[in-house]
């Protein structure tokens, strides 16, 4: 699996820390009953899953080189956490970024709404977001050839906006 998508499921898991809250029964909560075969130890992990290593196409605190800033530019007053742009070799990329803000949620959801509408994306949001997110919509174009989804989660006055998914490479 490529650093970028490990780093976008990181992002999404973030995201899900907020969807799966409350989704616990309370069987999964009970203690599990000792079993009477002798305890094993624990297993060691052969490698770590996370590295200080950070791949090409992605950074960490900016835009990771050839991400499409003109396209997908960094809401105002936003950190970035971490970015990538993944070359596809078919004239796309796959990219992803991840930013906290204080800016409201539709402000925030508006800063990359009207540069994607300008370029020809259509827009399509669910009727409602995916509980836990505070805003979830999505983008395409090319008959879904570029797509991009939006998730924003408000957590304590903050917001972190995940947006990931596949665009044609910008031409020079």
């Amino acid at each position: 699996m490529s650093r970028p998508t490990l780093i976008a499921l990181a992002s999404t898991a973030l995201l899900g820390v907020g969807l799966t809250a409350g989704c616990t029964s309370p069987a999964e909560l009970a203690p599990v009953a000792p079993s009477s075969s002798a305890a094993s130890p624990a297993p060691t992990p052969s490698e770590s899953l996370l590295s200080d290593d950070i791949a090409d196409d992605t950074a960490v605190g900016t835009l990771a080189p050839g991400f499409p800033a003109a396209l997908v530019p960094v809401p105002p007053d936003a950190e970035v956490l971490v970015s990538s742009a993944e070359p596809l070799g078919d004239n796309r990329l796959r990219i992803s970024l991840n930013v906290r803000t204080d800016q409201d949620t539709g402000g925030l959801l508006d800063a990359v709404r009207a540069p994607l509408l300008a370029a020809g994306f259509s827009e399509s949001a669910p009727p409602a977001p995916e509980p836990g997110l505070a805003a979830q919509t999505t983008f395409s174009r090319a008959d879904g050839a570029e797509l991009l989804v939006v998730g924003v989660l408000d957590r304590d006055g903050r917001r972190t906006m995940t947006l990931g998914g596949t665009v044609a490479v910008p031409a020079p």
